[in-house]
């Protein structure tokens, strides 16, 4: 696993997305298999199929499937490493002024930025909530989830789930306006 660190792992991104799901950073096993969110204890795609926003669960290798349900995943730090705590500050604004860039030409309807530690420090936003956010990315809102990783305790797969869904239902009354 250690040969993976440092390694950077293609975003899985379309134009216009309904959701761009991004992680904080990869993980190692995320590197390794080149598939996001892989660790299996991680339970991302567990709650994206329980909280509706895919028809079955899909394996961390199925990834590329996600485009044709209008999602995508990046990551606010490219580089992998075994835990979160390994970023910088710097690398954090760096990677939010970077997803800017990134939302600013895909123009998804919706940031889901999984972990709101990751998003206070990219975004400077120290009182940020899980939930919609006042900050938008030109049309794009924005809105933040719990960190998936199974190292979360606050929050069990069910109570995930359900503010996952929240958002699923956002974007889609958002589609519908559109």
């Amino acid at each position: 696993m250690e040969a993976a660190r440092d390694r950077l792992v293609p975003d899985v991104v379309a134009d216009g997305l309904r959701v761009l799901f991004c992680g904080i950073n990869p993980g190692l096993m995320t590197a390794a298999t080149g598939h996001h969110f892989a660790r299996p204890g991680n339970r991302f795609w567990p709650v994206l199929h329980l909280s509706g926003f895919t028809p079955r669960l899909l394996k961390p290798s199925e990834q590329d499937e996600l485009p044709s349900y209008g999602l995508g995943i990046t990551n606010v730090v490219a580089r992998a490493s075994a835990r979160a705590d390994e970023l910088t500050a710097e690398e954090y604004r760096e990677g939010g002024r970077l997803l800017a860039r990134k939302v600013a030409r895909l123009r998804p309807g919706w940031l889901a930025v999984v972990g709101v530690t990751a998003y206070r420090a990219a975004f400077d936003e120290p009182k940020a909530r899980v939930g919609p956010q006042e900050r938008t990315f030109g049309s794009t809102r924005v809105w933040v989830l719990p960190n998936p990783s199974g190292l979360n305790a606050h929050w069990t797969a069910q109570t995930m789930a359900q503010e996952y869904a929240r958002l699923r239902e956002a974007a889609h009354r958002t589609e519908a306006q559109a």
